[in-house]
């Protein structure tokens, strides 16, 4: 019997699925049960009205069973249902987004570093129907693969690809697990990789090789460094040799630099040309 306070709207829990009829296939017993089920839902009215109608949540659906067989029409509700007591059975499903943490798993990448690593799943069903009658527990069997499709996935990258690229691996484990659940009603929505454990042994040996990088890098840039500023000097004594009044201009702002400070130390002014020379006398020695 179909129910008159089944919903007509179309989503995720009314499944559009030619589902076997009840009518004509339930046997001359299941005939006898019917007429000795409505008869007595007939002689107890209103009472019997607690044991037939029920109610599901906006985010449930009731996939109902009547004497082991599928009724017609997909998943009920939301909203009021009518079964028949002594024939009728359902499940109430819930299609709420799901997410559950995939447990650590250790796993020996292409370039054998064994890691651990760990991820969340979010998922919700999307076919009441299917996620019943065609696996026994999805909820169960989608954790199950996702911790299996995590360990497929990472053994075919290397340690490097798996530090660098999370989001791709996330988008490729999203896309396989949507494949391989959606004979089961279920839609993978989002899968994030969210830690990389590495052994302590490998974590100090990649410590050490960046030190020895950076400390590379500074080397080199120290010595560029002195490179430029040896040339700078080079080029100031080009133009200090051209212009005697250029040196005595910077004798003086030397001069200057030195008194501006408050410190003990006396200066003593000689003019250039008199250092000038000594310097000669001492050439020719």
């Amino acid at each position: 019997m179909s129910s008159a306070y089944n919903s007509n709207k179309i989503g995720p829990g009314n499944d559009n699925v030619q589902q076997v009829d009840d009518g004509g296939s339930i046997g001359c017993c299941g005939y006898i049960l019917y007429v000795l089920s409505i008869l007595m839902i007939a002689i107890t009215f209103p009472f019997s009205l607690c044991l037939c109608i029920k109610v599901v949540q906006e985010y449930e659906r009731a996939v109902i069973f009547r004497l082991g067989r599928l009724v017609s029409g997909g998943a009920k509700g939301p909203g009021l249902f009518f079964i028949i007591p002594c024939m009728d059975s359902y499940t109430k499903v819930d299609l709420r987004t799901v997410s559950f943490d995939v447990p650590p798993q250790e796993v020996l990448t292409r370039d054998s570093v064994t890691v651990a690593v760990d991820a969340v799943v979010y998922y919700r069903v999307q076919n009441a129907t299917m996620s019943i009658t065609n696996v026994e527990d999805a909820n169960r069997s989608t954790r199950l693969l996702a911790a299996t499709t995590l360990r497929n996935v990472l053994g075919t990258k290397n340690l490097s690809e798996i530090l660098s690229e999370r989001e791709n691996i996330s988008h490729l484990m999203q896309s396989s697990l949507d494949e391989a659940t959606d004979p089961w009603g279920v839609k993978v929505e989002r899968v994030e990789v969210k830690d990389v454990r590495l052994p302590v042994q490998l974590q100090r040996a990649m410590a050490a090789e960046a030190e020895a990088a950076r400390e590379a890098r500074a080397k080199v840039i120290a010595a560029e460094g002195e490179q430029k500023a040896s040339r700078a000097l080079k080029e100031a004594a080009d133009v200090l040799t051209e212009s005697p009044a250029a040196l005595q201009l910077r004798y003086l702002q030397t001069l200057n630099t030195i008194s501006a400070e408050k410190n003990s130390t006396i200066i003593f002014p000689l003019p250039l040309d008199l250092l000038q020379g000594f310097m000669g006398k001492g050439a020719r020695l």
